[in-house]
Formats: structure tokens, sequence, C-alpha cells
């Protein structure tokens, strides 16, 4: 039998969605609280502030973030990274396109759910 690995979880392949949700949902708050809060919550790109403080609707380029910018926008990819490795490739055809973390984990659970896995 297979033990469990405090540094990778198991791969979500189509079955036992529920054993890879709760092993996941704990990897990923070990990794860093905030890891774990943008799956849940989401992100958002940053976008260009005007010269009066009010938010504009266009994208702010990456290179013109700031350290701090950048440190918020770590947890994204960390999470992305983290489910895009987890799971299989037939999975992964699934949310290869997906940018934000949310949107991967709504995806499986949804499709998980839905065929009762």
């Amino acid at each position: 039998m297979e033990g469990g690995s405090i540094t990778k979880p198991p791969i979500l392949d189509g079955t036992i969605y529920d054993y890879w949700k709760g092993r996941m949902v704990a990897f990923l708050k070990s990794m860093d609280r905030k890891t774990w809060k943008v799956v849940i919550k989401g992100w958002h790109h940053l976008v260009v502030v005007d010269k009066d403080g009010k938010c504009t609707s266009t994208l702010k380029a990456e290179e013109d973030w700031s350290k701090e910018e950048d440190e918020l926008d770590l947890e994204n990819p960390k999470s992305l990274n983290t489910l895009f490795n987890d799971v299989h490739k037939n999975m992964f055809r699934l949310i290869n396109t997906c940018i934000v973390a949310k949107d991967v984990w709504e995806i499986l659970r949804t499709i998980q759910e839905r065929c009762g896995c």
C-alpha cells in the first residue's frame, strides 16, 4: 500500500477525487496560507491606476510591477504549478489554458462531482 508524502500530493487521475481533494487542500495550505487562499478567493491581474488613484481597465505590464506587487502575485503561479503537476495528463488537458488557480480548482471540482468519481 502506498503511503502519503509531505512533499508531493497524489495525482488526480479521475478517480478518488475526495481523497485527492483533502490531500491537496492540506498540501496547498502547508505551502503557505496565501497559496490556498488564492485558490478559494481567486486572483486578478493588476491594472493601471490613473493619476487620481482610480483603477483603469488597462492591465499593468508585469515588468512594471513593484517588488511588493510581484510578491503578492506569487501565490497564483505557485498554486497553478502545484495543481498542474498533480493531475494526470488526461485531466491536465482540461485545465492547461487556465491562468487562475481558482478556475482550475472549480473545473476539477465540477467535473469530478458531476461524474461521481
